[in-house]
């Protein structure tokens, strides 16, 4: 399937208070925006909702997220009003894993979900000693065109790298203090029963934290509408993979210093608990993280970021496999490894390739000012 290359993602330093910062990054970024927003409302529009039905059920998340943190409420209404979009659709962008699933449950016979394969390299296996930390993120292909990278200046914690939809707070990222994070979809039969905070909120708090405790809290104590995966770890070289039904979580820990999930449930207790609902969604999941952890594991003790890089872009069973070229997926849109993250937490350090299947040029982004190059 013919896809141009995409350029890219851009770079978008932000700062001051928080809708400030979101009038930054919405006039930086309006374009791409825009873009992010048209895609979810064509996806939910296929399945009836009107553009009023989709504001309705973006505001009835609005009171939980001000209850959670009123300044990311305030930062939607900055990047809605330096974008010139309704606050509503950026609070979509911000909640669209929430929407699309409950749109789903209603009205869309499929609606994608994430897929993505992390993993996390702990001292013990690198060849210089530095935790690494990577993910392929696996979504709708048009998003290639709508993500961005943030550069958030904070006086009140932190500053964070994030990559992240444009419009949206977070996603995949890591802070000056050495916490970084990814995460993976998952799904089982305890999902859409409670209300909940917005999972990509959730992984901007996490990046908001200069402790890994308080990091860790903030996972357990959310509350969530849905599961979800989430790899955190830290720069000096800890690690730990957290499977997150929506009322209780499940911890893995790294085998051999290295740490690979992709989107089925791994945890025997949570499985002995729950059930795994996502595998008709994700077949390729049983496989993705077992060769990434193969591939992985013949090098131990040996392993760069070349070598995480090499794994993630495995190719069996291609156009089901761990680097995925854009394909039509079980659910009839079109799904591709939309980005491949490599990230070394301890030096702030992050490089992104958008469309990896099709597309081997990475660029480097850091915390670290004028720090964007090729790599």
């Amino acid at each position: 399937m013919n896809q141009p290359v995409p350029p890219p993602f851009p770079l978008y330093e932000i700062s001051g208070r928080a809708e400030a910062r979101g009038l930054s990054y919405g006039r930086q970024a309006a374009a791409r925006v825009r873009r992010s927003i048209g895609h979810y409302h064509a996806q939910l529009s296929a399945g009836g909702l009107d553009a009023g039905k989709i504001h309705r059920m973006a505001r009835a998340f609005v009171p939980r997220v001000e209850n959670f943190d009123a300044d990311y409420v305030a930062e939607m209404r900055g990047i809605a009003h330096g974008a010139a979009v309704a606050f509503e659709d950026v609070m979509l962008l911000n909640c669209r894993t929430e929407i699309l699933q409950l749109a789903k449950r209603g009205l869309l016979p499929e609606a994608d979900p994430d897929g993505c394969t992390g993993a996390i390299l702990l001292p013990e296996a690198t060849a210089d000693g530095a935790l690494l930390h990577g993910q392929n993120w696996d979504w709708k292909s048009e998003c290639a065109e709508t993500g961005v990278v943030l550069r958030i200046r904070r006086e009140d914690g932190p500053d964070i790298l994030t990559f992240v939809e444009a419009g949206g707070l977070s996603r995949a990222g890591l802070n000056a203090a050495g916490i970084a994070i990814t995460a993976n979809y998952l799904e089982s039969d305890r999902d859409y029963r409670t209300e909940g905070i917005p999972l990509s909120l959730l992984r901007r708090k996490v990046l908001e934290q200069a402790h890994v405790a308080l990091a860790v809290r903030t996972i357990y104590a959310t509350p969530k509408s849905a599961s979800n995966n989430v790899m955190l770890s830290h720069g000096s070289g800890w690690a730990l993979d957290i499977e997150c039904a929506p009322d209780e979580s499940f911890l893995l820990e790294a085998e051999g210093g290295v740490l690979v999930h992709a989107n089925n449930w791994r945890s025997p207790v949570a499985l002995s608990k729950l059930r795994d609902t996502g595998i008709a969604t994700t077949p390729d999941s049983v496989y993705r993280d077992r060769r990434v952890m193969a591939a992985l594991a013949a090098k131990r003790g040996r392993l760069t970021l070349d070598d995480l890089r090499a794994a993630l872009f495995d190719d069996w069973q291609s156009p089901w496999s761990v680097c995925r070229p854009p394909r039509m997926n079980l659910g009839g849109n079109l799904s591709a490894t939309v980005a491949m993250i490599l990230m070394r937490p301890a030096a702030g350090h992050m490089e992104i390739a958008p469309l990896p299947a099709l597309n081997r040029h990475f660029t480097s982004y850091s915390l670290a000012p004028a720090a964007r190059a090729a790599g």
